[in-house]
């Protein structure tokens, strides 16, 4: 509801933001992208706000900018000071979808980085940064008055670049925020005795640097989730009265230091956490601000909810329009079934990360890449008709796009449902939302008219019968089980990940599954460290059986690294009483007993074992591909990799199809060429 009208609004409906109108309800917002080009916006950059306005995103904010070249969080981090034509740019390509573009700023003080400006990190006081444990200077008064200035600075930027105004981060990754909490502030001066000082301080001097028409965004951490001494909903919401008069909006957000993956958590988490949150913080201001609801809402029926029950006046939904970025736009079309669904699995959307991956989607993998991959919907210049093989992701998508440049589709899968191991990944525990995307394929390849044949195995015969036809095959056959990396003697029953998750398919329960195997502890091999082991142990345990985790890691679920779950996934572990075997290889099974040895020391020692599920590496099903070596293959076909790389080699083998009138025959011989690198 509007605040204080009490009547209902759209989602996609406009919205006032002080002179200036948003044409929806729906905030796309800060984030790490890699894209910069040094630490200048590029072009990258504009065509990926462009698209998200394209899509009908009323407000837009960019990757936050460093107000100071005292910060320097990540490598590719923009600086406002070289941010100016960057900007102009974003605008310019934005502005005409109605969407109002605003410039993040920040510094993100202790918790930045000192290996790329090569210099002391700034903070409030000495306090060491949980993550680095690196300890920064004390602020003197000198460089508060610099802080300020360049807010001050970077915000006049902003409006000489004519950006609709500046969003202030007081949030995650933020001296402002370090300034806020009890945590991190332990100043005897006038900025200790009242820690929002600093903060009024800048927004003073942001609202005079951007004038009085355009707009001033302030994200402020509304609980650290550390009541001890962190920020609590109670002291966020006096902050928020208290800076209300300067700011036009408010977005409440949650995490420290000490919690970063809490602002954005991936899928364990479930979507729209900071609700109560978000509506506290509006009832305190009283609609004199508007209040933004941030926090994994990404399916637009919660976020039109959020706004009829008053919690929130807009939505952020940043990862939502990664995932889509035609949202808005089509729940204006009365089309919301068509949004692709969000897995919140962090994979490719969270890339503040030393390996700089660019950000993207797991299902969409043009997102973070549109100066570079075409859009799908273009027609095929010779359109035909294509056999996809597999009907996992690499195969449903690669239907998809085919039926969608003008091909008349048929993909047959051998198993009775589709999915592949997509399925299989959606049954461990945890890791339901990544089943979302199966039915969202199956109702795109129905509206797409694609014909599905499922139970059915195809052979080589049917391949030379599609090619003396013209029709053009394309095979996404998936993996297959790798070989064991231990010895296996008898006396205890070893399964695979998948073997398990399809028993609990059928069985309906992963307690019914278990109850057909033999008592006693179920071992947990992960020589990987990606999601499946800690979501397998995790999953065994929660049905009642002990459970060990074996890992050669130093830390269970070692990948997690990169989705922001590690912490959280080695707190699930410890409270559901998993034994953690860390820094351990397995040797053997048998008779009941796992063998292991120590990585370092090569000291054996033995464990009980009546089941183990056996989470290691898988191979390519690419038997149809070496009998027929000329045909394109996609997926784990060609190496078992994530959902990512599945979905994005299936849309690029199916653009492929007829883009020079050409279809594949049994008489070419030639291996496809590998796709240049990006």
């Amino acid at each position: 509801m509007a605040p204080g009208s009490g009547t209902t609004v759209s989602l996609t409906a406009p919205v006032r933001l002080r002179d200036r109108t948003a044409g929806s309800r729906v905030l796309f917002g800060p984030h790490e992208t890699n894209l910069a080009r040094d630490r200048e916006f590029s072009d990258r950059h504009v065509a990926y706000y462009a698209r998200r306005a394209a899509g009908g995103a009323g407000v837009i904010v960019t990757e936050i900018a460093s107000v100071h070249d005292s910060d320097w969080p990540y490598e590719r981090a923009p600086l406002a000071a070289d941010a100016g034509p960057g900007w102009a740019e974003i605008v310019r390509a934005c502005r005409p979808y109605g969407a109002l573009v605003l410039a993040g700023l920040g510094h993100a003080g202790a918790q930045g980085s000192s290996a790329y400006g090569q210099q002391a990190l700034w903070g409030p006081s000495r306090i060491a940064d949980v993550v680095s444990r690196e300890v920064p200077m004390e602020l003197e008064q000198p460089e508060i008055d610099a802080l300020v200035a360049g807010f001050a600075a970077a915000a006049a930027a902003a409006a000489a670049a004519d950006l609709d105004g500046v969003e202030v981060n007081a949030g995650q990754h933020s001296l402002l925020r370090q300034f806020l909490s009890g945590l991190t502030n332990r100043r005897t001066d006038g900025y200790g005795a009242d820690r929002a000082r600093l903060l009024r301080e800048v927004l003073t001097a942001v609202r005079v640097a951007v004038g009085p028409d355009r707009v001033l965004g302030l994200r402020l951490c509304a609980d650290e989730l550390a009541p001890w001494a962190g920020i609590v909903p109670e002291s966020a919401a006096a902050v928020a009265v208290s800076v209300a008069g300067l700011v036009d909006y408010l977005v409440p957000v949650r995490g420290s230091g000490m919690s970063v993956s809490a602002t954005r958590p991936d899928l364990h988490t479930e979507p729209g956490f900071n609700r109560g949150l978000c509506a506290g913080i509006r009832a305190a201001v009283a609609g004199a601000v508007l209040v933004v609801l941030q926090g994994s809402v990404v399916d637009p029926a919660m976020a039109q909810a959020v706004l009829d029950d008053g919690s929130a006046d807009l939505v952020e939904m940043t990862r939502a329009q990664i995932a889509e970025p035609d949202l808005v736009a089509l729940v204006r079309a009365g089309a919301a079934g068509r949004v692709r669904p969000c897995t919140l699995s962090n994979q490719r959307s969270m890339v503040r990360d030393p390996r700089n991956p660019i950000v993207s989607d797991e299902a969409e993998p043009r997102s973070g890449h549109e100066t570079e991959d075409p859009p799908v919907e273009g027609r095929a210049p010779d359109p035909g008709e294509v056999l996809v093989v597999g009907g996992g992701p690499a195969g449903l998508e690669a239907a998809r796009v085919a039926a969608l440049r003008g091909h008349r589709v048929r993909l047959a899968e051998r198993s009775t449902r589709l999915g592949g191991a997509l399925r299989l990944a959606a049954a461990v525990g945890g890791r339901a939302r990544m089943g979302l995307l199966i039915p969202w394929w199956e109702r795109e390849l129905a509206r797409l008219g694609v014909a599905i044949d499922v139970g059915v195995e195809i052979t080589e015969a049917d391949l030379d019968a599609a090619a003396d036809t013209g029709v053009a095959a394309l095979l996404a056959t998936g993996s297959r089980p790798g070989p064991f990396g231990f010895a296996t003697t008898a006396g205890t029953v070893v399964l695979t990940a998948a073997e398990l998750q399809r028993s609990v398919l059928r069985a309906g329960s992963t307690a019914a599954a278990l109850a057909r195997l033999p008592d006693g502890v179920v071992v947990v091999h992960d020589p990987v460290g990606d999601p499946t082991g800690v979501g397998v142990a995790e999953q065994v345990a929660a049905a009642g059986r002990p459970t060990a985790l074996v890992t050669p890691d130093q830390v269970a679920g070692a990948q997690l690294t990169r989705t922001g779950d590690l912490a959280d996934a080695n707190s699930r572990l410890q409270r559901a009483g998993v034994v953690r075997e860390l820094r351990s290889t397995l040797r053997s099974v048998g008779a009941g007993r796992a063998r292991l040895e120590h990585v370092w020391t090569r000291e054996r020692r033995e464990i009980d074992c009546a089941v183990l599920i056996d989470c290691g590496y898988r191979l390519p099903e690419d038997a149809l591909w070496s009998a027929r070596p000329h045909l394109p293959r996609a997926g784990d076909c060609v190496a078992p990799r994530t959902v990512h790389e599945a979905v994005l080699e299936g849309r690029r083998m199916a653009m492929a199809v007829g883009a020079t009138g050409a279809q594949p025959t049994r008489s070419a011989t030639a291996r496809p060429r590998a796709a240049a690198p990006r």
